[in-house]
């Protein structure tokens, strides 16, 4: 029998740690939370992955000579990181995989419109939103425009201090009775979710044409072509986001909690980079792979569905068919995301003994899904215990989690999808309050414990 307690009890991270070492959390939640600002879409996040890996000598792979830090995008989506081990690639990986989307408002093909002298924005949501949370807020404009020219225009507007924002607008109480009494899911429509632009209209160059509709339309076109140089066809080829204008902001009297847009699951993306980043030379080889779309069922390209994570494992090591179907065999995989924290204003939805807290280190998820653990990829045994050796060994704070009370609801991560590669798999990552909302919460602590559970993992 093994030595130690009898039970077991979560450890509150900050209990536990020394001054120098708290100190180390603060200044690593700075540096993210300066991230998570500047950083709100998918290419904005693969633009700065590519910047800060060639700043530590990643290339991309197909070189004269093999490189053992190795970087390759994919289609503007998705993004490929690989440290080679002291063992030979063959012996297996450990790979870390996060998705860098989340919860938003896309533009509709034709966005523009103008109605009652106003201009108008027309979005379809993207993700799992509560409709009502993106109505009366500061919202910015994120992406890009491509040209039939093939230039491809980047677009941020809503961000700068002196730069204006925009807004979804919504129905003042007084004559709201009817929309307060429906379901909160059909409150706000979803084509009411239109951002609201402009209302000055372009000068009337004849008396006549002052009352000559779509002239607020035609300013607000003018106002884009002088600043990015695109026109309302060109809308058809862009890439538009709305997401929360501002950055991301300490939260609480002792600044112990972070809030801000996209932790779900940036949070996991930014501290798996950063873990591959760091490390020197690891006994395995050190994978590290950010989706697109895990948060509409990852389909497309981009996705973990996609034949990227084998396109890059073989442009990286040679390898293919069989022999690449072996090496996944011998390989772990953690799937980096993030989970529900126990809230103490919403407890009904949670069972307090499965369910993880805010500051008490990184969650362990052994198995996600709904219904009967439908969809969902489970950990083995030998896989978890593992793991708890390996994070004792390099003294990282760790809980168990899961998501919610059974038949509750559920969720899904992109573990399924590595598993189906034949890679044992688990979920790890730090839970949030206010999952999917335009501000996510956060604890410095979680986040500081999730680094530290990627870098040990690749360290082996």
């Amino acid at each position: 029998m093994e030595n130690g307690k009898l039970t077991y009890e979560r450890t509150l991270v900050w209990d536990n740690l020394s001054e120098a070492e708290k100190k180390e959390v603060f200044a690593f939640a700075g540096a993210y939370r300066a991230f998570l600002s500047e950083v709100k879409t998918e290419r904005e996040f693969i633009d700065r992955t590519v910047s800060m890996a060639r700043a530590r000598g990643f290339r991309e792979p197909g070189g004269r000579r093999a490189s053992d830090r190795v970087c390759l995008v994919n289609k503007n989506a998705t993004v490929g990181l690989l440290v080679r081990g002291r063992r030979p690639f063959k012996d297996g990986f450990h790979l870390v995989a996060a998705h860098i989307d989340a919860p938003r408002l896309d533009l509709k093909p034709q966005p523009l419109v103008e109605d009652e002298g106003l201009a108008l924005l027309k979005t379809h949501y993207y993700g799992g939103i509560k409709k009502y949370q993106w109505v009366t807020r500061s919202l910015s404009l994120h992406g890009v425009v491509a040209l039939k020219n093939g230039e491809c225009r980047k677009v941020t507007l809503g961000e700068a201090a002196d730069e204006a924002v925009f807004t979804v607008t919504d129905l003042l109480p007084h004559l709201a009775k009817d929309q307060m009494e429906r379901k909160m899911s059909e409150a706000v429509q979803a084509e009411a979710l239109n951002l609201l632009i402009g209302s000055l209209p372009a000068e009337a160059k004849k008396a006549d044409q002052k009352k000559a509709p779509g002239r607020v339309k035609e300013a607000i076109l003018g106002r884009l072509r002088a600043k990015y140089g695109f026109t309302e066809e060109d809308f058809i080829s862009a890439d538009l986001q709305i997401v929360p204008a501002g950055p991301a902001r300490d939260l609480g009297l002792d600044g112990s909690c972070i809030l801000g847009y996209g932790q779900d699951d940036r949070i996991c993306a930014y501290t798996a980079l950063k873990a591959v980043l760091d490390l020197d030379e690891p006994e395995y080889t050190a994978v590290c792979l950010l989706f697109d779309r895990e948060e509409i069922g990852s389909e497309g390209v981009g996705s973990a569905q996609s034949v990227f994570l084998r396109v890059f494992l073989a442009e990286a090591s040679g390898l293919q068919g069989l022999e690449l179907d072996r090496v996944c065999g011998r390989s772990y995989a953690l799937s980096a995301d993030v989970s529900a924290g126990l809230d103490p204003s919403y407890k009904d939805v949670s069972e307090p003994q499965n369910s993880p807290r805010l500051g008490y280190g990184t969650v362990m998820t052994k198995y996600t899904g709904w219904a009967g653990k439908y969809s969902a990829s489970e950990a083995s045994a030998e896989y978890v215990a593992y793991l708890r050796r390996l994070f004792e060994k390099h003294r990282v704070f760790w809980q168990t989690g899961e998501l919610g009370k059974v038949d509750k609801g559920g969720g899904g991560t992109v573990a399924k999808y590595l598993a189906r590669q034949n890679i044992e798999t688990i979920d790890i990552g730090p839970a949030l309050l206010s999952m999917h909302s335009p501000q996510e919460v956060s604890h410095k602590a979680d986040l500081w414990s999730s680094y530290r559970s990627f870098l040990a993992f690749y360290r082996g």
